[in-house]
């Protein structure tokens, strides 16, 4: 069973920034989608950031368009998040997830195959 490991969580002031990693060993890295979702108590899981296979295609959910940039190395099967100009409404814990689709803007956490076991990222006003 594959499993998403990620790091680099914590509690930032805000204005604060952090960079989340994503491990995925024993995946086939390349041929997957992967996205950075969300999820705050008492909220859905949200979509935030997504990746094409080569990362030559990136999505943003409006929200943190212009402050959260999502990058990918496929040769360390890994992807990342950094997030600048944090705010307290970016408080949550943050997964990330893996899909196999030919498009790489999918919002449905019920279409990824594979998840992380979630990172808390707290930010303090």
């Amino acid at each position: 069973q594959v499993q998403l490991v990620e790091s680099g969580g914590g509690l930032v002031q805000a204005g604060g920034s952090l960079r989340l990693s994503c491990a995925a060993p024993g995946l086939a890295f390349s041929n997957y989608v992967m996205g950075w979702f969300r999820q705050a108590p008492g909220k859905e899981r949200e979509l935030v950031a997504a990746i094409n296979w080569n990362g030559g295609n990136t999505y943003y959910a409006l929200s943190v368009k212009g402050r959260f940039t999502i990058s990918r190395d496929n040769a360390k099967n890994t992807v990342y998040l950094q997030m600048n100009s944090l705010n307290p409404e970016d408080t949550a814990v943050y997964y990330c997830a893996a899909t196999r689709s030919n498009y790489y803007v999918i919002r449905d956490p019920y279409s990824y195959n594979y998840w992380g076991q979630g990172t808390q990222v707290t930010v303090s006003s």
